[in-house]
């Protein structure tokens, strides 16, 4: 396995976000992945989720929004945090152009960059995964954040807590049934951090991913 520490121009007003590229000896895809609102590229669960990918095989891009690059309390407009995900993108194909590609992200993340890839429809991303995606505010139930992924035609992955203050089960439920190429997956007694008690929910991630992954690939 090999890591790399990058910088990703996002556009020159905006200027460049620290990126981190591990890539295992033989990678079967790369993903981009992206963090949530509340913490940065660097937090023990996106470090400990990329370094989990990696040894089942997924090479990731991990990056940076400009909020949390310059320590900023507030997540950026859905503009900027589109134009860096477009960025890491192309960064990812730079990095390994034969690899298939798949975007990812942590709440936040993941709606963010199923918004740009809902107005890049002619992208050649292969899929996207969603760990823990924000359906609503704590407390205030309502699917409207999710209209938007009516426009994806690619495979999605929801990977989802049961007990997610940011996605009530039943609603997330509601809106993934119409969608002809969602899955979702329950992780029982998992909070919106992936937080179980004693369960390991982050193999069960990753073992979820890997699985869809090698179906949509094979």
């Amino acid at each position: 396995m090999k890591a790399q520490s990058l910088k990703i121009e996002v556009s020159p007003s905006v200027g460049l976000v620290s990126a981190r590229y591990l890539v295992p000896d033989k990678p079967t895809c790369i993903f981009t992945l992206a963090h949530g609102a509340g913490a940065g590229m660097d937090h023990s669960f996106m470090e400990t989720l990329a370094d989990a990918l990696s040894k089942v095989g997924i090479a990731t891009v991990r990056f940076n929004f400009p909020f949390a690059e310059h320590k900023k309390g507030r997540p950026d407009s859905p503009a900027i945090a589109h134009l860096t995900i477009e960025a890491a993108i192309k960064k990812a194909r730079e990095l390994n152009p034969k690899l298939p590609l798949f975007v990812s992200g942590k709440s936040f993340g993941g709606r963010m960059s199923s918004q740009y890839l809902a107005g890049h429809p002619d992208s050649d991303v292969k899929g996207i995964v969603f760990y823990g995606f924000p359906l609503h505010p704590s407390g205030k139930p309502s699917t409207e954040r999710a209209d938007h992924l009516k426009s994806l035609k690619i495979p999605m992955l929801f990977l989802q807590g049961s007990k997610d203050t940011l996605a009530d089960w039943t609603l997330i439920k509601t809106v993934c049934e119409p969608l002809r190429k969602a899955t979702l997956v329950k992780l029982e007694g998992a909070d919106h951090s992936f937080k179980a008690g004693k369960m390991d929910v982050m193999s069960l991630l990753v073992n979820e991913t890997k699985k869809w992954v090698e179906k949509i690939l094979k």
